[in-house]
C-alpha cells in the first residue's frame, strides 16, 4: 500500500505528521510530537521506498524512521530508538501510529472551528455556537490533544449553559469533574510534570466556575 499525501494525527492528537509531493515528486514529511513536561520531538525530510534517512549527533549513524501505510493512516517507526532520540526531548517520542483524521478533524481545522465558535459566542447565538462545537468535538475527539479536550469541553458547557441546557453542561464537564473537586496543591502532587500542571490548571480553574455556574442553573 503507497503512501499517500495528507495530515495525519495520532490518538489524543500528541502527534501530528503532514506528508507531501514536491514538484519532482518526492515525498516529503514534517512530524511533530509532544511529550511529558512540554518536551518534544521535529522532525523533516524526504521519503524513499518508505524509510527517510536523517542526520543524527553522529554522522555515520543516522536516524533511519519507517513509514508503513495502513487502511487507517501511517505506522511511523525508527530503526533504532536510541539514536532518533537525537531529534526528541527527554520525555517525547514519535514512533506510532498516525492516523488520517475524520473529515474537518485536521488540527487547522479543528482551530477554524474553534473561532468560528467564539465568533458565534461573542454574538450571543449561543445556539449556533453550541452546534458548531458540539458536532465537532463528536467527530474529532479521538485526534485532539488532552488540553485542546479540556478547554473544548469548558466552552462547550458554557454554551450549552447559556443555550438553556445546564444539564448537558454538567454531562460534557463529567471528565474535568474530579479534578476541579480537588485542591490545586492536590493536582500538583498527583502529575509528574510541572509544566503540565502548569498548563492544567487554568483548564481546571475554568471548569471549577463553569460547573458552579451548571449546577445552581435550572435544569431541563
Amino acid at each position: 500500500m503507497p503512501l499517500q499525501p495528507g495530515d495525519y494525527v495520532t490518538e489524543r492528537g500528541w502527534g501530528t505528521l503532514a506528508i507531501t509531493r514536491d514538484k519532482s515528486g518526492a515525498l516529503k514529511f514534517s512530524l511533530e510530537a509532544m511529550g511529558g513536561n512540554a518536551h518534544s520531538c521535529s522532525l523533516d525530510g524526504e521519503i524513499r521506498n518508505g524509510r527517510a534517512t536523517l542526520e543524527a549527533l553522529d554522522k555515520g549513524k543516522p536516524c533511519v524512521v519507517t513509514f508503513t501505510a495502513k487502511a487507517d493512516g501511517i505506522t511511523v517507526d525508527s530503526v533504532d530508538g536510541v539514536i532518533c532520540r537525537y531529534f526528541c526531548g527527554m520525555r517525547a517520542m514519535f514512533e506510532g501510529q498516525y492516523l488520517k483524521p475524520a473529515p474537518g478533524c485536521a488540527p487547522a481545522q479543528v482551530s477554524a472551528t474553534r473561532k468560528e465558535f467564539k465568533s458565534l459566542y461573542d454574538r450571543k447565538d449561543y445556539a449556533a455556537a453550541r452546534a458548531k462545537l458540539e458536532s465537532a468535538f463528536t467527530s474529532c475527539a479521538k485526534t485532539i490533544d488532552w488540553l485542546d479536550t479540556g478547554w473544548i469541553r469548558n466552552d462547550l458547557a458554557l454554551a450549552q449553559l447559556r443555550s438553556g441546557d445546564a444539564a448537558a453542561c454538567l454531562r460534557t464537564l463529567e471528565p474535568l469533574a474530579k479534578d476541579a473537586a480537588r485542591s490545586d496543591a492536590q493536582i500538583r502532587d498527583e502529575m509528574v510534570s510541572p509544566t503540565d500542571v502548569d498548563n492544567w490548571l487554568p483548564v481546571i480553574h475554568a471548569a471549577r466556575t463553569i460547573l458552579k455556574l451548571c449546577s445552581s442553573a435550572p435544569k431541563k
